[in-house]
């Protein structure tokens, strides 16, 4: 028998019924008296306390288990097995739906394809054992047993096709709640044939679901962070890409979870040209994402002001930065692009140079070596000119690209060379392809996804 427990579960309850998995008797010996041995109920006694021990032993396993479960999901895959394990059922689902309203909502299955998760779904949800929970109907407030679901005289018609269409013939579930958190969701596990869980099984996966729902309702609360941090970061980014004759723009953004200072802009600008602009604020979360906002809009009023002259956009963003924070440091760097031309005038403040990628040459825009904004009592780099081909595109991103790939500065600049360089010939006229072909080459197997302290943008220009 699986089970599992969470750390406070030094003690079991004395009223806990005796385990199944009792020692059978040794068979008595030919010709011996079949009168009980003296010490029969200490045996017993040692009987029960082993398979105390043992079930134990199997709840601290599958709760340490979960708790080094990180994301939402995999906790609630993990939950969905072990009290699979715990019941003896094969199959299982959990329906996470907070009480309060926030979410995150979603169901996940065990055993079950989209496609099964589908037709359950259309059974009406008073209907089914966690439709009862969630919705608070009567007999909807613990667990719900249901041995036979076939045999039953009131089963809803549509939850009776359904069953013997995925076949499944029992059922047994539990809400999952805590005392501060309120109602999360609920767990039905599911049973090829007739049967329901023993009494022993049903206290060690209520002993279970009490730990795991707790894990459970500090992920939630964790998901819900994450998506506020992300949301905030993605309202202070441009909603859209200006459309500007002669250059087609696009955009990749990647947070981490607490949310960073990574940013991008693209703005029109007079006489029909176009401001592009990439910048880092150090630390996370939301005083980062906040001072990453002010310095974006900062930016943009001053381009607007004098955008052909990046140096003294930067000059003015780096005295509001040392002015307005002088506790924190930001790095940025600014291109003034005049299309028809061709032509982009930039300057740097510590951030990564550019990357010019065409079929006859990937480079790096040689920048000049300059300290970040606010790091000394006054900024100023020479600013830097260059001339695109027709059908090159010039590449903006920020250092969080070569960080997340774990390499040294060196090797990173290298790997990145060499996903650009191994652009597609089909994919070179689209910028969001050559964004999106660099992003998985240098971080491949879905590192680019992965939760990382590292923010990720990509800003990329083609010019027609």
């Amino acid at each position: 028998m699986n089970a599992p427990h969470p750390p406070k579960v030094a003690g079991i309850d004395s009223t806990v019924p005796a385990p199944a998995h009792t020692v059978a008797p040794a068979p008595a010996a030919p010709g011996a008296s079949s009168v009980p041995a003296p010490n029969a109920p200490g045996a017993l006694l040692q009987d029960r306390l082993a398979g105390w021990v043992s079930d134990l032993t199997t709840l601290h396993e599958l709760t340490e288990r979960l708790a080094r479960t990180h994301t939402l999901s995999e906790a609630l895959q993990e939950f969905l097995q072990a009290g699979a394990a715990l019941v003896g059922a094969r199959r299982g689902l959990v329906v996470l739906e907070p009480g309060d309203g926030l979410g995150p909502d979603t169901t996940i299955g065990l055993g079950l394809a989209r496609a099964d998760l589908g037709h359950i779904e259309t059974v009406p949800r008073s209907a089914m054992s966690y439709g009862r929970i969630l919705d608070g109907l009567p007999g909807g407030d613990g667990e719900i047993a249901q041995p036979d679901l076939l045999a039953e005289d009131g089963l809803d018609p549509r939850h009776r096709e359904v069953a013997a269409r995925l076949g499944y013939a029992a059922c047994y579930a539990l809400p999952l709640s805590t005392d501060d958190a309120g109602r999360l969701g609920a767990a039905v596990w599911l049973y090829d044939e007739p049967t329901e869980p023993s009494e022993r099984q049903r206290h060690l996966v209520g002993l279970y679901v009490r730990c795991a729902t707790e894990h459970l309702a500090r992920l939630v609360e964790v998901e819900r962070t994450r998506a506020c941090m992300a949301t905030m970061a993605e309202e202070l980014l441009p909603s859209r890409l200006p459309r500007v004759a002669g250059v087609r723009l696009a955009a990749r953004h990647r947070t981490g979870p607490r949310g960073g200072g990574d940013w991008y802009d693209a703005l029109p600008l007079p006489d029909a040209a176009l401001g592009l602009a990439v910048g880092s604020v150090t630390g996370s979360g939301p005083s980062a994402i906040a001072a990453m906002g002010r310095l974006r809009a900062s930016l943009r009023a001053y381009a607007v002001m004098e955008g052909e002259d990046p140096v003294a956009v930067l000059s003015d963003l780096e005295l509001l930065l040392r002015l307005t924070e002088p506790a924190r440091s930001a790095t940025a760097l600014f291109a003034y692009c005049e299309p028809a031309l061709r032509k982009i005038t930039l300057a740097g403040a510590g951030h990564c140079p550019p990357l010019l990628i065409g079929e006859r040459r990937t480079e790096y825009v040689e920048t000049s070596v300059s300290a970040p904004l606010g790091m000394l009592a006054c900024w100023e780099a020479p600013s830097v000119e260059l001339s695109a081909e027709s059908g090159e595109t010039v590449l903006l991103y920020t250092d969080g690209l070569l960080h997340r790939t774990g390499d040294p500065t060196d090797r990173a600049f290298a790997r990145l060379h060499a996903a650009a360089a191994g652009v597609p010939k089909a994919l070179r006229g689209d910028p969001g392809a050559v964004a999106d072909h660099v992003l998985r080459t240098v971080l491949p197997e879905g590192l680019d996804e992965a939760d990382s302290d590292e923010d990720v943008v990509l800003l990329a220009a083609h010019f027609e």
